[in-house]
């Protein structure tokens, strides 16, 4: 595979669900590709196909027609258990609903990947190892033994983002990642992306329906009617790193 192959090629991508009356057709033709280190914002009005299109770049769907290659791999049309495989070794998930256990404290919430491993040698030791450091990568292993009912929503969501990387993903899916936070808790998320884009090369797609969200990616991604309608870099790219900074300085003056 050559250093410049996209590691996401998506080749006239269609997807049509059988429905009583009329077939619906969710995806007509979709083409991209997405480069590793990638930030890709998706957006698009309900309906538009940036959900379906989410679903099959993490294996969880599969296209009527058209090719998906994953890292170079045809992985369109492979069997429930390849493709459980891939989600669990090469993808993390975060969604807008945080799908914490309740009773379960933030660790042990992380900690869930591993327990469906196909790996079974990985030791109760080195579990809670892997999710202390993905807890320390969002800046919460000070609440590890908190339950989800004594987190903030967006430290909820925080923690869903360490269990996606507890397995070291190349690539994070996050499907409106900010639509149950506020606006200052929302940029907290995106300067957790911006960095994981930055400092590990993880390849971020995100679907949102904010345009003021999609901005923080360094390429956006139009979608209308199951079709790609622009494709084209972020030049103003939004900093959450410096809008975070200036917010805490403007706070600091008022106290002064």
């Amino acid at each position: 595979m050559s250093a410049d192959a996209a590691l996401i090629a998506v080749h006239d991508i269609t997807k049509i669900y059988a429905m009583e009356g009329a077939p619906v057709h969710a995806l007509r033709g979709v083409t991209i590709d997405i480069h590793r280190g990638e930030f890709v914002a998706v957006v698009g009005p309900s309906g538009s196909g940036k959900s379906t299109f989410m679903h099959i770049l993490g294996c969880l769907d599969r296209p009527t027609g058209g090719r998906y290659l994953l890292d170079g791999r045809d992985v369109s049309h492979l069997p429930d258990d390849d493709l459980s495989a891939i989600r669990n070794r090469q993808i993390g998930f975060v969604f807008q609903g945080f799908n914490l256990l309740a009773r379960t404290s933030a660790v042990e919430n992380v900690e869930l990947p591993l327990l469906y491993a196909h790996d079974s040698r990985i030791s109760p030791g080195e579990r809670r190892r892997r999710a202390m450091t993905a807890l320390a990568a969002v800046g919460l292993e000070n609440r590890a033994e908190h339950h989800p009912n004594q987190l903030s929503g967006g430290q909820q969501q925080r923690v869903a983002i360490a269990r996606a990387l507890l397995n070291d993903p190349a690539i994070l899916l996050a499907d409106e990642p900010t639509g149950n936070l506020d606006s200052r808790t929302s940029v907290e998320v995106m300067d957790i992306f911006q960095r994981l884009k930055k400092e590990r090369g993880i390849t971020i797609v995100l679907i949102t329906h904010e345009p003021q969200v999609a901005e923080y990616g360094s390429r956006i991604v139009r979608f209308k009617d199951g079709r790609v309608v622009s494709d084209h870099p972020n030049s103003s790219r939004r900093t959450a790193a410096e809008e975070l900074a200036a917010v805490a300085l403007g706070a600091a003056e008022d106290q002064a």
